[in-house]
């Protein structure tokens, strides 16, 4: 099969702006490549805790940033390049009015497209995935990086596929904070949009006793039965696929949601009806431009807010009904 890979140039600060717009657009499997990320990484080893940083990815510091996303070479996808490069296009002018502040910079915002065989990018993002300890005892490794775990450190294996979640971006790293808050050992979790199943499979190692994770893709659905088998999480976790709202009976005391604005304000009151009483809902991917909008939906299903939490322009909530 072949994919037509799309490549935007951009800056450092161009970069969140830049990935928050293709996630509010649905566009996932996004590789990254900032050099000055590595630079940062150095700056605040101790912050992250990794197990290594490949010294390679230091070089060439100058180097422009770039934004990496994928379609599959159909006409379908010939179409969603178009709307992406009007989108990025839309993106500069947003620049140009001063949306991001006068003095912001998100570099050259140019978008150039190519067709690529399906051997040429299914493995490249791999080189930028490392082993990451995302709370106080999850750490995050690619299943082809060795780690030595110390102390209480629970390490979860992934290969995420084409699925969307390596467990390292902002979104991710909240909810998987905020269910080491809120999550209590021997409780029930629904997992909605697993995705990889990075969720689903923290939960298993922060106690709870039953996982049920639900995603519509069948692609990310195998990927995250391979990763739950992988983890040795398979008697906990069921990973099923469906929709929230027509393919679940089961209640839970905790439900994760890491997904989109829109999507988490379509789920709140779904949400609520399968929680037990007093059980907690946690959101994420939510751009804090969107905070309050997402906040009044779930306050208006009857939950009440425990928790607000942002990195970078993205924010996680937990609530309890």
């Amino acid at each position: 099969m072949k994919f037509i890979e799309v490549k935007i140039y951009t800056s450092h600060q161009g970069v969140e702006p830049l990935t928050a717009m293709l996630m509010e657009k649905g566009i996932s499997g996004v590789v990254v490549d900032d050099p000055q990320d590595a630079e940062e990484l150095l700056d605040k080893k101790n912050e992250y805790e990794w197990d290594y940083i490949d010294r390679s990815l230091l070089e060439n510091q100058e180097k422009e940033p770039v934004v990496s996303v994928f379609f599959e070479d159909t006409e379908e996808g010939r179409r969603q390049v178009q709307e992406l490069k009007i989108s990025v296009m839309m993106l500069k002018s947003k620049e140009m009015e001063g949306v991001f502040g006068w003095d912001a910079d998100l570099g050259r915002l140019y978008a150039e497209d190519r067709v690529v065989d399906d051997e040429d990018w299914k493995d490249k993002w791999k080189e930028y995935f490392k082993p990451a300890k995302v709370t106080e005892t999850l750490v995050v490794k690619p299943t082809w990086e060795t780690y030595e775990k110390t102390g209480s450190e629970k390490v979860i294996e992934l290969d995420p596929g084409m699925a969307f979640g390596t467990g390292t971006h902002e979104t991710t790293t909240m909810c998987m904070e905020l269910m080491e808050h809120y999550l209590k050992e021997g409780q029930s979790v629904l997992d909605i949009g697993c995705g990889s199943g990075i969720l689903s499979i923290a939960a298993a190692f922060l106690g709870s006793s039953r996982v049920l994770g639900i995603e519509i893709d069948p692609d990310a659905v195998r990927t995250a039965r391979e990763n739950v088998s992988a983890n040795g999480v398979s008697e906990l976790v069921e990973i099923r696929e469906g929709d929230l709202t027509k393919d679940v009976d089961e209640k839970a005391d905790l439900i994760a949601a890491n997904l989109i604005a829109p999507l988490v304000i379509q789920l709140a009151e779904p949400a609520a009806e399968h929680l037990n009483e007093g059980g907690v809902f946690i959101s994420s991917g939510i751009l804090t431009e969107r905070k309050e909008e997402v906040e009044k939906a779930i306050r208006e299903a009857g939950f009440e807010i425990l928790e607000i939490r942002e990195k970078g322009e993205w924010c996680a909530i937990a609530a309890r009904k």
